[in-house]
């Protein structure tokens, strides 16, 4: 009775070791996958900066215009980490109230250089949306695995803060919506 009973309390906390260990895995990976987002959803914030102050120096807008883009892509590029989503938010709008002007696409088609930089414009924009889609998504599932009560009560991220979404006013422009 008692070799019965030791056996099926060792299997039991056996069981429960093999279970702790793969939530804790779990996190882990989730984590990795979380970073790996965030560096990608960076990469795409530099290059949407880049191709904007691209068209900005490329004497295809008006000097006026070209400061404004230039400013705001400046200011997305050395802003820290408080003000970030606020100076992507500013690229966003900026960046659509250049590019919506009345026959924008027109006057860039007309030139040698401006299909292509629009082009690239645009694949830039659509990066950053959907990297930050997948960003955010990966935030809400790390977030949900770190909220359950075994994670909590034997602490399985460590001393992680729950990571935050990044939120900023991403819509693309219409003209650059409409290809």
């Amino acid at each position: 009775m008692t070799t019965t009973l030791i056996l099926v309390v060792g299997a039991l906390v056996l069981l429960m070791a093999v279970y702790i260990s793969w939530r804790a895995g779990r996190l882990d990976r989730l984590h990795i996958r979380l970073e790996l987002a965030r560096e990608s959803l960076d990469a795409a914030l530099v290059r949407r900066t880049a191709v904007c102050l691209e068209l900005a120096a490329s004497r295809l807008l008006d000097p006026a215009t070209s400061l404004v883009l230039a400013a705001a892509a400046h200011e997305a590029r050395t802003a820290g980490p408080e003000e970030r989503e606020h100076a992507e938010s500013d690229l966003s709008r900026t960046l659509r109230a250049v590019v919506d002007q009345e026959r924008f696409r027109d006057r860039l088609a007309a030139t040698p250089a401006g299909p292509d930089l629009l082009e690239e414009l645009g694949a830039a924009v659509a990066k950053v949306l959907y990297a930050r889609r997948f960003y955010n998504n990966a935030v809400a599932v790390t977030r949900t695995a770190q909220r359950r009560w075994l994670a909590r009560t034997l602490r399985l991220a460590g001393y992680t803060e729950y990571p935050s979404f990044f939120e900023i006013d991403d819509a693309p422009p219409q003209a650059l919506a409409a290809e």
